[in-house]
């Protein structure tokens, strides 16, 4: 495989604005945010507005073929220097030995721009090894979820706007690891934060978006992490009076992988907020939760902690739970946590 494969989305956005154009771009993978940032740029920069109406098709992978494709692409511009052929939906095309015929000889005037959204085609296959030779092979990889807090931070930078270690995890719980989801939510707070505000806050995205800053997750790990009894009862109520926006399944979630995560805090030979940081996976600013729950929780209490958070989302699916209700089991298990 050609080296061009592991391009990084920077690089190519970078070549693209230094009119530094290749004949093929397949762009692939599981996230398609970077796919859709990188088409959307060569279908608004590459071609004038009025080299667009002759020389820019876009097609859709459910209503076309690899003929189609190799047809258009042969076709030379009429206005300008080149003409962009863009192919969405691609992953739904079947025959792509096919395209192996134009690879062979690609026209340097045509820019070919296949978003195969998803996943990845075999990567052993010919045609897709001849990609790599003549174009460019670009791979746009699901985010983790532990990565997915240091992304928004970055994003908020790249825009001159920061966003408090708070805020961020809000986003990072309630809006996952879809990017796009995440762009739209930010680019909605930096519209909204008032200029006389340095940063984007909770109380930001609390009044924009809907999440609330003082019943949540992460205020319902703290409560359990401080022993507050009458805190944590009263977030866990919240929860069952806001289901649709607090759902159980992700409540638990969240408290498993941060009792999972304090499990291993509890052994690390060394809990310096760099070194903790980098094993869990986490944002530096919240090691000292963990610091704090490890004198809290000890290592055996965190074991049956994992295991009563293991029972309850058992009994939430219905198994050795007949009749008990979501704000029950909560209650239930944030009885058995702090006791």
């Amino acid at each position: 495989m050609a080296k061009q494969e592991s391009i990084s989305y920077d690089q190519v956005l970078t070549d693209l604005r230094k009119k530094v154009y290749s004949p093929v771009y397949f762009l692939m993978g599981e996230e398609p945010y970077y796919i859709d940032q990188i088409s959307d740029f060569i279908h608004n920069n590459v071609l004038d507005e009025g080299e667009k109406e002759f020389d820019q098709t876009v097609l859709y992978g459910k209503d076309i073929d690899v003929s189609t494709i190799i047809n258009a692409a042969k076709r030379y511009p009429m206005m300008g220097k080149y003409q962009v052929l863009i192919i969405k939906e691609a992953q739904l095309i079947k025959n792509w030995d096919d395209l192996i015929h134009y690879l062979s000889h690609p026209l340097k005037s045509t820019i070919l721009v296949i978003c195969y959204k998803y996943g990845t085609p075999d990567k052993r296959k010919k045609w897709f090894q001849e990609i790599g030779k003549v174009g460019i092979v670009f791979e746009s990889s699901k985010l983790r979820d532990y990565e997915i807090s240091n992304w928004i931070s970055k994003y908020a930078k790249s825009k001159n706007v920061a966003i408090e270690d708070k805020a961020v995890a809000m986003l990072s719980e309630y809006l996952g690891t879809d990017l796009s989801k995440l762009v739209n939510e930010l680019e909605k707070l930096i519209l909204t934060k008032p200029t006389n505000q340095k940063s984007i806050t909770p109380e930001l995205i609390e009044k924009n978006i809907g999440i609330s800053k003082d019943f949540n997750v992460f205020e319902l790990q703290a409560a359990l992490i401080s022993r507050d009894a009458l805190k944590a009862n009263r977030i866990i109520r919240y929860f069952a009076e806001n289901k649709k926006a607090n759902p159980m399944v992700l409540v638990l979630a969240q408290l498993f992988k941060f009792f999972s995560d304090l499990m291993i805090f509890h052994y690390l030979p060394d809990k310096s907020q760099g070194a903790a940081a980098a094993e869990l996976k986490v944002n530096p600013y919240f090691i000292k939760d963990y610091l704090k729950a490890s004198q809290v929780f000890g290592a055996w209490k965190t074991m049956n902690i994992i295991t009563y958070i293991r029972e309850t989302d058992a009994r939430y699916k219905g198994i050795d739970n007949p009749s008990t209700d979501e704000g029950d089991l909560m209650k239930e298990l944030i009885f058995k946590i702090l006791h």
